[in-house]
This record gives C-alpha cells, structure tokens and sequence, in this order.
C-alpha cells in the first residue's frame, strides 16, 4: 500500500478499509510513515470523519502496534479513568489513589500537555526522581504493592498512538472526535483495563467546547470501549472555569496534595473527583450503587488512606518518601510571583477557561513545540471562580512566573480573559450528564 493514496483516499471523504487503517498504524509505529504523512492524515480525518467502523479499527490498530498488558496476579478489578484534558484538571492525582484505596488496581497511563490543557505527566514531573517512564517490571510491582501507578506510554505500549499523539499536538488537529476516541481508547485497551470512565469535557476551556460535540465524543468512546469488551461509562463535566484552583504543574501537584490531606477548599473539583471515583467501584463491581461508592470513597479521604497510598505510589516510582508531608521542600517556587488585582468590583460572570490555559503555556508551563522543554514552577493560583464577589483591587488570581515580562504578558491575558458583572450568576453546573454503555 502507498501512505500518500491512503490519505488522498481519507481527504476526499471516502471510507478507509481496515487493512488501510492497520497498514497505516503499524507505519506510524514502526517509522515507514513520516510526520508529514501523519499530520496529513490527521487533518484528512479532522475535517472528513471517521466512521464508527473506521474507528474501532483505528483504535485496535494502535493498540495492536505495540505490546498488551494483563493482570494476572491482582485479586481486584484492574479500572481506570481518563480526561479528555482542561485547565486546572489534576483529578487524576487524587482519583488514582482514592480508588486503590477502596480496592481497585489503577494501572494509569497518562498523557502530557495538549495545546492550552495540562498534562498528567508534566505534572508529575514537577515531583523530583518520579519516573514517569519506568520499566514495565517496576510498573507491575507498584501498581501491585499500592495499588495505583500513573505513567506515561512505554516505547512498547501503543507506540502509533504515542507518535501520533505528538503530532497532533503541534497541527491543530487534536479535537477531532475520531482521533481524541481512538488515541484514548488503544492506550487503554492496550492497558489491560476491565472498566473505564471518561470524564468528556465541555465549555470555553474543553477541546469539545460545544455541548453537543462533548456528547458525541462520550458517546463515541462509550460505544467503542463497549464493543472492545471494557465496561465503559461517561461523564460530561463542566470546563467553563478552571477546575482546580491552580493551573499549572508543581502547582496542581501541590493542589492535589492539599486535597488528599483534607484541606481542599474547590467545591466543583471535589464534585468532579468524587463522581468520576464513584462511577468507577460501581463499574468495577466496588459497589453496589454510587450512594455506597460515596460513602467508602469519603472514608478513604478522611482517614488518610488515599493521602498515603498517593505518598507510597510517589515514593515507589522514585520519588521523596516525604512529599505529602512536606511538599514545599521538592516543589519549587517560581522566580516572580504577582497577584492580578480586579480593575473594578462586581461578580465573577464569564472566564475564558481556554485563555487562561494559554497564559500558562506562555508563561512556560506547556508546549508550543513538541520539543520544548516545560518549566514545571510557573502558571496560576487561586484563580476566581464563577460567581464570585470581588471588590475593586481584589485578586482575580496569582501569576507564578520566571520573569516579570512574562508576569506582565499573563497578567494582560488573565485580565482580558476575566469579566464581572453588576449581578450574580450562580455559575454553570459541574456534572451536566452520565453516559452509560
């Protein structure tokens, strides 16, 4: 077969067969396609589609361009859960360690950065001596001994997708519905999972800003993951403001951390963690209902446990056996920090959730290139949620930076990206709807 025929077949609307779609996944694993040829491709699919057939096939094919896990030797449902990426989202910190605490085995294989979101594995590079990519034989012995272990994508797990992922990134084509599907879905059947929730975002802040594109895409995950044989739901969450308090690697380390130990104060993250951790132990059959999820997932917070198997997960892949307890010690701050003071009073009304990401990347804290190296001190804290008074001069939010230049240029988009209002808004909802397979 010739790449260059597949792609003109694919950019002038035409369905691709499965032989297509396996010969054109396993070239992009083994180097016979170039980045050219990939980025091509990716755009043919961005503006023709994909398929529900093309899809699965595209998904297995990547899957099947590199090695597939099983768990043999774990007495408990191996599940996982998945973002399709926004700003201020570190749920996968304190959900990992939250679901290994009532039993499940959380084998996590994350992604970095995509254009203004942030990414699981930059955050936790912030964490000094944590392997992001350690050896398979140490990755099965972590996950075994705590339960939990988030990583990124070995050379030898779905490694069409982890090339394709990259060139995604740096093309504008990363909010194609066929590629967001099947990127996810082969790391993740490749992962050896029995059950899977997706949390599908929507809002200024979401790749699927639209509603009914956000629908589509869990939609479109939940049926192909179903027909794969893994137990899937999904659940449609609100990106229309950042959902943690910071935005920003070290800083959403630190975030997290402060949640585990109890003193979270983010009433729309806790919502979003707690939704997404107890739709998991009633996928993986934890459960019996999601009352009951609920009320094991809060015991797992308030005794401490999910606080100590996140310290144990960090500790076994390499990093400080202290950092829960003292995580001002290994997170570095950033060269300058400035307050954004509001230049008026009113109420929080409307946060362009994407900006704000994008002041982040700017200030270093994400990628313009694939080759660009991320400082993992800067981005922004106790960023303003909707609905909130603020007097005049009150901080919209705190800009962690590595030079006062690059604080002004944030602080321009921070502002711009803020508005008030003279009357209250009582904000968006956090969980709009749960999709079922």
């Amino acid at each position: 077969m010739i790449p260059q025929e597949i792609i003109r077949k694919k950019r002038d609307g035409q369905a691709l067969t499965r032989k297509e779609i396996a010969f054109f996944s396993k070239g992009i694993a083994d180097q016979s396609i170039s980045e050219g040829q990939i980025a091509a491709f990716a755009m043919a699919v961005f503006f023709q589609g994909m398929t529900l057939d093309e899809r699965v096939a595209l998904t297995e094919g990547m899957r099947d361009s590199g090695e597939t896990l099983s768990w043999p030797e774990l007495d408990g449902p191996v599940i996982d859960k998945h973002s399709t990426g926004g700003v201020g989202d570190n749920v996968s910190l304190m959900l990992g360690p939250l679901v290994a605490a009532c039993g499940g085995f959380v084998p996590m294989i994350s992604g970095r950065g995509l254009g203004h979101t942030g990414g699981t594995l930059d955050k936790l590079d912030s964490i000094p001596g944590y392997q992001t990519m350690p050896s398979n034989a140490l990755f099965r012995k972590v996950v075994k001994d705590c339960g939990v272990a988030i990583i990124g994508q070995t050379a030898s797990l779905a490694p069409a997708d982890k090339r394709f992922y990259a060139t995604r990134d740096i093309t504008a084509t990363v909010e194609s519905l066929d590629l967001i599907t099947a990127s996810i879905l082969s790391k993740k059947l490749a992962a050896g999972l029995e059950a899977l929730v997706m949390d599908v975002k929507t809002g200024s802040g979401a790749f699927m800003e639209d509603y009914a594109d956000a629908k589509a895409l869990a939609e479109s995950i939940v049926g192909v993951a179903n027909g794969a044989g893994v137990k899937t739901s999904a659940l449609v969450t609100d990106m229309n403001e950042s959902l943690a308090g910071s935005a920003g690697n070290s800083l959403e380390v630190l975030d997290a951390i402060c949640f585990l130990k109890g003193e979270g104060d983010r009433p729309r993250l806790e919502t979003v963690v707690m939704s997404l951790s107890a739709e998991l132990l009633v996928l993986g059959g934890l459960a019996k209902d999601r009352e009951q999820a609920r009320r094991d997932l809060k015991r797992a917070l308030d005794s401490g446990k999910a606080a100590k198997i996140f310290g144990q997960m960090v500790a076994g892949l390499g990093g400080p056996g202290d950092l829960v307890e003292n995580p001002e010690h290994y997170l570095p701050p950033a060269n300058v920090i400035a307050d954004v003071p509001s230049s008026e009073s009113g109420w929080i009304d409307q946060i362009d959730t994407r900006e704000l990401g994008m002041a982040v990347v700017e200030l270093g804290g994400g990628r313009v290139r694939g080759e660009d190296e991320i400082d993992h001190s800067v981005g922004l804290s106790e960023i303003v949620e909707l609905g909130m008074k603020l007097d005049q001069g009150d901080p919209l939010c705190r800009i962690h930076a590595r030079s006062e230049g690059d604080a002004c240029r944030a602080q321009e988009r921070v502002i711009n990206a803020i508005s008030l209002s003279d009357s209250h808004s009582s904000g968006q909802p956090v969980v709009y709807e749960v999709i079922e397979g």
